[in-house]
């Protein structure tokens, strides 16, 4: 893979993403409107998906230390609680700080997430061959984008809210495999709808979906055997992988003013202009 094509394609990945526009609806219509590959290597796939979840980490290390901290917290504690109540007959409660409360809302999301991802694997492969469902399903994003502006910011954070909200904003998560429906865009979208507080909802959204990728990218990963690659390819990888981190890293830190500050009206309004346009292209080419 040329360099140049790398950096275009780490480009689209890391403000795609994370900004509400569906990264798989934007690589289906540079793919055949512009007539640009998008059937790259397994091993750079897994490498974009990599920058991107730098730039989660970086932007939410002191939550994410705190998840995997308390995610081995809640396992010794149930075994404790376990061999209580075989002694005494006492189960001592595991969920007892917000952040055990987090971990396990985002375990709940991940279950519709993977079930869903699974079942809508073949759709979402067979849809992807054309332009008529990316431009559908960008239409239906921006429906979902203004919808989420005139929601109000609810007030529940990892204290309060219930595994019930989790379960739906991960079904969500997993209806967002389809080409054109933006992730962070849906999902905080039902995350407010939920109640939740604005920043929280962004926070959520962004973290929720650690689980997803590295499950996607491991899947990937055992197709690897299958692949060889040059040094020069290799740079190519690396280049795409730290552009989509870095600009993944600047859209994450502007979502949440964007939510904020309801600006998702005009990633609706784009929406419906590359959704329309990809339309009438299948239309009349």
């Amino acid at each position: 893979m040329e360099l140049w094509k790398a950096i275009v394609l780490g480009l689209i990945q890391g403000i795609a993403e994370f900004l509400p526009i569906s990264s798989s609806g934007h690589l289906a219509i540079f793919k055949y409107v512009l007539h640009f590959s998008t059937d790259t290597g397994i091993l750079f796939d897994i490498m974009l998906h990599l920058g991107t979840l730098a730039a989660i980490f970086i932007c939410f290390w002191k939550d994410i230390k705190s998840l995997i901290l308390e995610g081995f917290a809640i396992i010794g504690q149930f075994f404790v609680s376990l061999f209580s109540f075989f002694r005494r007959r006492n189960w001592q409660p595991v969920l007892t700080t917000p952040y055990r409360r987090f971990v396990m809302l985002v375990i709940v999301s991940t279950i519709p997430t993977a079930i869903l991802g699974l079942l809508l694997k073949g759709f979402v492969k067979s849809v992807s061959g054309t332009l008529l469902f990316p431009a559908i399903f960008l239409l239906v994003n921006g429906c979902i984008l203004l919808l989420c502006d005139r929601l109000r910011s609810g007030t529940e954070t990892e204290k309060d809210a219930n595994f019930a909200k989790a379960l739906f904003v991960g079904t969500v998560q997993g209806v967002a495999t389809l080409p054109g429906i933006s992730r962070s865009g849906s999902t905080i979208t039902a995350a407010l709808f939920c109640g939740f507080e604005k920043e929280f909802a962004v926070k959520y959204s962004f973290i929720m979906s650690i689980p997803a990728v590295l499950g996607a990218a491991l899947l990937s990963a055992f197709d690897l055997a299958e692949e060889t690659i040059t040094a020069s390819q290799l740079v190519s990888y690396i280049a795409g992988a730290l552009v989509s981190g870095v600009v993944g890293y600047i859209c994450i830190k502007a979502m949440v003013k964007l939510v904020r500050g309801k600006k998702f009206q005009y990633f609706a309004y784009y929406c419906f202009l590359v959704g329309g346009f990809a339309l009438c292209y299948h239309i009349f080419s």
